[in-house]
């Protein structure tokens, strides 16, 4: 089964990832876990002076900062993951890129960066429900 697992480096992102080491019955190494983290973009004006190569480099930078902590997790654990990132619309983005990349799951945190986030861009969870086919399972 390919899984894959949103992580934004929130509280709820830890939490889903304890879950997922500690259930061995639903999550073991025979699947194939991909840690994703969707990025709100840079203002169309803020990449053009920065430059495509710097604009690269920190949507790179900040993906790393979620992704490999995770994936770190779960290779310790004993699971095959792997990470990627992606700017876009996030509930959009996530969904996105789980009905192109095929996975059978989603997974995750049912809260993400705080009230400011929710307010600014909604519930994420809810935009991933609203637009995608696989299968979603939120962690509290």
């Amino acid at each position: 089964m390919k899984i894959l697992l949103a992580a934004d480096g929130s509280e709820y992102t830890q939490k889903m990832v304890e879950y997922v080491v500690n259930q061995r019955t639903l999550f073991d190494p025979s699947h194939e876990y991909t840690v994703f983290n969707a990025q709100i973009p840079l203002p169309n004006h803020a990449a053009s002076v920065v430059g495509s190569q710097a604009t690269h480099d920190y949507y790179a930078e900040e993906g790393a900062k979620v992704i490999d902590p995770v994936v770190e997790r779960l290779t310790t654990a004993g699971l095959r993951a792997s990470g990627t990132y992606k700017p876009g619309s996030i509930g959009e983005t996530i969904a996105e890129f789980a009905e192109k990349g095929g996975y059978d799951l989603i997974i995750m945190g049912s809260h993400g960066h705080g009230a400011l986030g929710r307010l600014v861009m909604g519930s994420v969870a809810n935009r991933v429900l609203a637009h995608c086919t696989v299968p979603v399972l939120l962690v509290r």
